[in-house]
């Protein structure tokens, strides 16, 4: 029986899609009136919303100098707005299981995010993973909740959304991960197994 689980925020509590036009419409008018990424643009607002700034900017060629400003933008952005968990998330808070929340992103957007969806009350610890002032990932994260906590391997669970990101840290744990596909977008992710609804999730 697992006596802990590590859940990833993005797509994984909630969907990005239901804020994401209006917590980055600074950084889209930015990169609009750029003008430099007229024919990516749309594709980069999409992703955007599913991978981290940073991956977008290497992906698209984004230039030294945008970058910067798009990071500063980003720096500053926060969500103030009513925010709501994905529905099937709700029994989650109720498991008799420790809950950590680990996410990686802007440390003021996070928290933000973390305020306006009322999670502080869920989890026995929050995580977040500014990668403007830190080199650690999410694999040394999980790492030292495991050996802080003094968890074997077998009992603790990292569910998350993204192949390259919490899953790939887990698996090189040695953990078991649970990929959360929400609209089964990864047919051959690298997960323990793979959910699109939390009823499916097994603890045993």
């Amino acid at each position: 029986m697992k006596k802990a689980i590590i859940f990833d925020l993005d797509n994984t509590i909630y969907p990005v899609h239901s804020i994401g036009d209006k917590l980055f419409e600074p950084l889209f008018r930015h990169l609009k009136e750029s003008g430099e990424l007229e024919d990516d643009f749309e594709g980069i607002k999409k992703d955007i919303m599913r991978i981290p700034f940073q991956a977008v900017a290497e992906q698209y060629g984004i230039g030294k100098e945008l970058k910067e400003e798009c990071m500063n933008i980003l720096k500053e952005l926060t969500y103030d707005g009513p925010m709501e968990t994905f529905s099937d998330f709700e029994p989650m808070r109720h498991l008799q299981v420790d809950r950590f929340l680990v996410t990686t992103g802007f440390m003021k957007m996070q928290q933000s995010k973390v305020k306006a969806l009322a999670l502080e009350k869920d989890f026995k610890g929050i995580y977040i993973i500014d990668p403007t002032t830190t080199s650690q990932k999410k694999k040394d994260i999980f790492k030292q909740i495991i050996e802080e906590n003094g968890y074997a391997k077998d009992e603790f669970l990292i569910i998350g959304d993204d192949p390259d990101s919490e899953i790939k840290g887990g698996n090189e744990l040695g953990v078991d991960t649970v990929l959360y596909d929400k609209s089964n977008s990864h047919f051959e992710a690298d997960a323990t197994y793979k959910i699109s609804d939390y009823k499916e999730l097994k603890l045993d």
